[in-house]
């Protein structure tokens, strides 16, 4: 009989061991898992500050504009104005990219700026003919040297490269460095998003970067509330209920 108790005993003890390890292990999880979400928007709320600072500062000169990719991320988001010639064959229409749920393409065009020397411009958005998706709807493109506004970006984004799209005047993405050697011209690790007045075609309504601060914030409360839930059944059924008396 002793024996059977004391079998029973290290039973109990050992089932309330794995739980508390089980609980203490999801506890510390979700509490990290919060922490990081935290963290996240944090680092968002920060990036959104540096964002519209350098869009209040003086547009970049010309001649400053960088050509290493760790100076290009210290000006993303600044505006500038370049003087260059447009090298129309050299257009590139990023496809699948859409504007208000309708499918269409970013015009990209290189901006000479000096001989052997571009940058991509990311123009403008043009619709995608719903009966022939390899047309291209008309726009202008003006010759000669020209004056372009707009701000210092990061390289076109990237979607998901579908087989054959990485070649041709139609792509799913353009890497910059695979591009300037197909091109033969050295082109600035960078890209600059077109703005003021549209006269040419083309539709120039870039969104503003989607942060989306406020969803960490919400992920994180989801988290800790987790965290919250299994501490408080571990308390209340392995510490607290065991010690309250029977009724009756």
């Amino acid at each position: 009989m002793i024996d059977y108790g004391n079998a029973m005993l290290a039973e109990s003890r050992k089932r309330f061991l794995v739980v508390t390890l089980a609980a203490a292990f999801m506890a510390v999880l979700t509490a990290g898992l919060g922490r990081w979400q935290l963290d996240r928007a944090r680092q968002k709320t920060e990036l959104r500050h540096s964002m519209d600072v350098r869009a209040a500062m003086p547009p970049v000169v010309p001649s400053q504009l960088a050509r290493s990719e760790s100076d290009a991320k210290e000006q993303w988001h600044r505006s500038v104005r370049l003087k260059g010639r447009w090298l129309a064959d050299r257009t590139i229409y990023l496809d699948n990219r859409q504007h208000d749920g309708l499918p269409g393409f970013f015009v990209l065009t290189l901006l000479e700026l000096a001989p052997g020397d571009a940058v991509v411009v990311q123009r403008g958005w043009l619709p995608r003919d719903a009966r022939d998706r390899t047309r291209i709807p008309p726009y202008d493109t003006p010759t000669g040297i020209v004056e372009v506004t707009g701000r210092i970006a990061p390289p076109p984004s990237r979607l998901y490269d579908l087989p054959g799209a990485a070649s041709g005047p139609i792509r799913q993405n353009l890497d910059l460095g695979a591009y300037a050697h197909e091109v033969g011209i050295a082109l600035r690790p960078l890209s600059v998003w077109q703005e003021g007045a549209s006269g040419d075609g083309l539709l120039r309504d870039w969104p503003r970067p989607q942060l989306n601060v406020q969803m960490h914030y919400g992920y994180a409360f989801q988290w800790f509330a987790l965290c919250a839930l299994v501490t408080g059944l571990y308390v209340w059924f392995q510490l607290l209920r065991p010690r309250r008396p029977p009724i009756g």
